[in-house]
């Protein structure tokens, strides 16, 4: 659905103070004169447009995208995404650098900026497994969970956009402006606005949107990562957890979530079912027999002490320590802090 073009000028009106979703699409409905806009949306907001368009807003703000290579897409377009159209407060000017997800499964991945261990190690890996599968991965640019989520989707020759809550020039954190030089990025802010607090939940309703089913890998009981799942569940779409160990703090907004019936997940395969998508079984790297048997331990405890892989298997400690040493020369497994984790 696009709207009729109105002239002179409907991204002035979009960038025009007061001028929200509901009122700018009865404004598209006029020729966006003075006359119309004074008897439609009342006089104060016909002199705000007017006084937006003289000062050449609009067009300042086409030359600085043009400049950066940043793409405008208005509400009143046919490319403006179907998914935020249909949103209660659908953003008026989308800035995009890059694509926006192709055609198939979408995943939006969430979770805590302090993320463990194990956490950001997990959802690296699963990442890389989901877009190495087709699966297109959605997150917020921020540093923990997001940046495993958006790194994985890298490593997998995948897509993966990010969604700011900043202008599209001042991607935040300052830590991941390599990152953000790498992936497609995605913003409903003018060039130059500054990541605030208030921006945030606006920005994760957009990751939520976009997405068949958000993704929670880690998330403490208040993390904006429950604001988008909460949006999710708001918008229909799917809610999916991985589960955290009880008691630990991190994880005590995941648990939840499964207790209010959110989908377990502990590994690739689950999202891709839920998806719908069907891949070959792979197996665990082409290993046998102990090395394989040891891995898929990694893997089912999200990451073990030499002791807990020993117990689990069977195996003497000395055996272990040496195929936990031969998974980390394979880049299959790397220690942490005393602790295995699966690569």
């Amino acid at each position: 659905m696009s709207y009729p073009m109105a002239m002179p000028d409907p991204l002035a009106l979009a960038l025009t103070p007061g001028i929200g979703p509901k009122r700018f699409l009865q404004a598209l409905q006029t020729d966006l004169s003075p006359e119309a806009l004074a008897e439609t949306l009342g006089l104060e907001v016909a002199r705000a447009y007017h006084q937006t368009l003289r000062a050449g807003r609009a067009d300042q703000e086409r030359e600085r995208a043009q400049q950066m290579g940043f793409r405008i897409i208005g509400l009143w377009e046919a490319a403006y995404p179907e998914e935020l159209r249909h949103l209660e407060s659908p953003p008026l000017v989308l800035y995009l650098k890059g694509e926006l997800p192709p055609s198939g499964p979408v995943l939006s991945i969430v979770g805590t900026r302090r993320a463990s261990p194990w956490a950001l190690a997990w959802t690296q890996r699963v990442a890389r497994e989901l877009a190495q599968a087709g699966v297109s991965i959605l997150s917020g640019l921020a540093l923990g969970i997001d940046t495993a989520a958006h790194r994985g989707a890298l490593e997998g020759g995948g897509y993966t956009l990010g969604v700011l809550g900043s202008g599209l020039d001042r991607p935040y954190p300052p830590q991941n402006r390599p990152l953000a030089e790498q992936i497609s990025l995605l913003s409903e802010f003018p060039l130059g606005t500054p990541p605030q607090p208030g921006l945030f939940p606006r920005r994760n309703r957009i990751v939520a949107a976009l997405a068949q089913a958000v993704l929670v890998v880690e998330a403490p009981e208040k993390s904006g990562s429950l604001i988008t799942a909460r949006f999710a569940l708001e918008l229909g779409r799917e809610v999916l957890a991985v589960p955290g160990r009880p008691g630990d703090a991190a994880s005590v907004g995941t648990n939840r979530l499964i207790q209010d019936g959110a989908h377990l997940v502990l590994q690739a395969e689950d999202v891709l079912n839920l998806l719908g998508v069907r891949v070959p079984k792979k197996q665990e790297g082409g290993l046998e027999g102990a090395e394989a048997q040891v891995y898929r331990v990694l893997l089912e405890l999200n990451g073990a002490l030499p002791e807990e892989v020993s117990q689990a298997t069977g195996l003497s400690t000395s055996e272990t320590l040496a195929l936990l040493t031969l998974l980390e020369i394979k880049g299959l497994a790397q220690s942490s802090g005393g602790r295995y984790l699966p690569a």
